[in-house]
């Protein structure tokens, strides 16, 4: 939703409120407005309405989690969405290519993984258990509210292959929907998920620090 929103998601959330006889404070608005923003007026106000007539549900006053597992399905729902668009990428295209998928958390966990050249080395017995920490991986971000660093493409065999030699680049394959896939890519940041530091380099970083109180401290 965008800021021009606001006032009448805030009315809609009142209605609903009073619909369930529950009271509506200002804090509750802060906490709806945050929960739906990422989400269109017109499919929030429809989600309510659903709500309102599930039987099994319906009868009581939704919280945002309700409705945002109303929009979008639960993490597991996304998880395997996201498993089986790497499942279809992986046996169509290749480890060869690098890529860039339209899902940024794909391009995390998979990192986290090993990469793509490693996924590709998987065989198909330990396919099963591939799949479940993948699943458990991508859950497990889904769930944060902040998305995690991801670097913006998955790098292939070729592109590892000819940085070490030196030879031209090509730009990676985009990966479901292009316009998103390419977002990612230029949202990407090729900071290593792991810093390392060694205990000469951390004292030298400190050291103008230590100059600097002791020269204070005289």
């Amino acid at each position: 939703m965008k800021p021009q929103d606001a006032t009448r998601f805030t009315r809609l959330v009142s209605d609903v409120s009073a619909f369930y006889r529950q009271d509506f404070s200002e804090f509750a608005g802060r906490v709806w407005w945050q929960a739906m923003q990422p989400f269109d007026f017109e499919a929030v106000a429809e989600a309510f309405n659903r709500h309102a007539v599930n039987p099994d549900s319906g009868q009581f006053m939704p919280k945002p989690a309700d409705i945002v597992k109303m929009l979008q399905g639960t993490t597991q729902d996304s998880a395997l969405v996201a498993w089986a668009k790497v499942d279809r990428a992986l046996r169509t295209v290749g480890t060869y290519r690098s890529v860039s998928f339209d899902d940024p958390l794909i391009h995390r966990v998979l990192t986290e993984m090993g990469g793509w050249i490693e996924l590709g080395r998987k065989t198909e017995d330990e396919w099963p258990f591939v799949r479940n920490e993948f699943v458990n991986r991508y859950r497990g971000y889904k769930m944060r509210s902040e998305l995690p660093d991801f670097p913006p493409h998955l790098i292939g065999v070729a592109e590892a292959q000819n940085a070490k030699t030196g030879f031209a680049v090509e730009p990676p394959l985009l990966l479901g929907n292009p316009s998103q896939a390419a977002e990612v890519r230029a949202g990407g940041s090729n900071v290593p998920l792991l810093q390392v530091t060694t205990v000469a380099q951390l004292a030298a970083a400190n050291a103008p620090l230590v100059l600097k109180y002791r020269r204070t401290r005289a």
